[in-house]
């Protein structure tokens, strides 16, 4: 009697294509649902704060440029990666981050932890043209990125938004926004943005009690072992 039924299916292409796609419905829905539960209950520690005015316009000027195209923002728990990049990744540094730029791609180094390492000056002469300081790099120049104003208005627009979506942004902050980009451009806020990339938002270091396991699951590192070469 079962055989007759599957019999039926397997003869209509159709309703064969109709249980399928229930099932793979079904399937991921079980893979998905937990994953969106989690992300969910993902909090902010104390130490990490929404982008402020500047910063927050170099994050989209960051994507704008496709930056995350040749650059990732993810250190694993691996120590050959800590111990190159710093501390590794976690979710809660990247809370106020729509959409994370965590990614696996490095045509060039990974930028989580770039903040503070080089000065202003050299991020703004990397970015004007990347070959008068590394030779060999084949990332493009930004040049023109010095040359666009940024839009205060365009900014407290993009922070609103932002606050609809659950960061906390004052009436005060986004009031304030115009007057913190007045006179800057989106090169400024490209390069504030990345001095503050591991800075901001650094994980917190694990206390003595479970200094063990973050040794152990960053491959016998130490939290926050090295830098980047």
């Amino acid at each position: 009697m079962a055989y007759k039924h599957f019999e039926a299916i397997e003869k209509h292409a159709g309703l064969l294509g109709v249980l399928i796609a229930i099932m793979v419905s079904f399937g991921g829905l079980a893979e998905i649902t937990p994953l969106f539960m989690e992300a969910h209950s993902i909090k902010a520690p104390p130490n990490v704060h929404p982008y402020d005015a500047l910063r927050l316009m170099g994050r989209d000027v960051y994507v704008q440029n496709g930056c995350y195209l040749c650059h990732s923002q993810m250190i694993r728990a691996l120590r050959f990666e800590t111990e190159r990049y710093g501390h590794y990744s976690t979710a809660e540094e990247s809370v106020y981050d729509r959409p994370f730029q965590w990614g696996s791609k490095r045509t060039g180094p990974d930028l989580a932890r770039v903040g503070g390492k080089y000065s202003d000056d050299w991020q703004r002469m990397h970015l004007m043209n990347p070959r008068q300081l590394v030779p060999l790099s084949n990332m493009p120049g930004f040049p023109w990125l010095a040359k666009i104003k940024i839009d205060g208005a365009d900014v407290q627009a993009r922070m609103r938004t932002l606050r609809r979506l659950g960061d906390p942004y004052t009436d005060a902050q986004i009031a304030a926004a115009p007057a913190a980009v007045a006179g800057k451009t989106e090169m400024d806020a490209l390069i504030a943005y990345l001095q503050g990339l591991g800075i901001d938002n650094e994980p917190t270091p694990a206390v003595a009690g479970s200094a063990a396991v973050g040794a152990a699951a960053a491959g016998n590192a130490p939290a926050g072992t090295g830098g980047t070469p």
